[in-house]
């Protein structure tokens, strides 16, 4: 499973800790990862994703899943993420 978020495509960032002697030693940051299941209203169902925080109460302000994914561009969602939005698109126009 990689660390990246299946919404916002927020992944591990590589960097420098510097010290006060200026010592540089590499470090990763990593994502706050967490493991949600949201509800899709449009679908009736549950969905589990790994996403970050910060993505997590991105779809609580948009509204939902369902608005969240509407907004969305499709190259930062993962394969997951894109299929439930084309599910979701299909879903309404029917």
């Amino acid at each position: 499973m990689s660390r990246r978020c299946e919404l916002s495509g927020k992944a591990v960032l590589v960097g420098n800790l510097v010290s006060h002697s200026n010592r540089k030693t590499k470090t990763r940051f990593l994502p706050n990862l967490v493991n949600v299941t949201l509800q899709s209203e449009k679908l009736g169902r549950s969905v589990r994703l790994r996403i970050t925080a910060h993505a997590l109460r991105s779809v609580e302000h948009r509204g939902g899943l369902d608005a969240y994914l509407a907004k969305a561009a499709e190259g930062e969602l993962s394969l997951r993420a894109r299929r439930l939005k084309k599910e979701i698109a299909e879903f309404q126009a029917a």
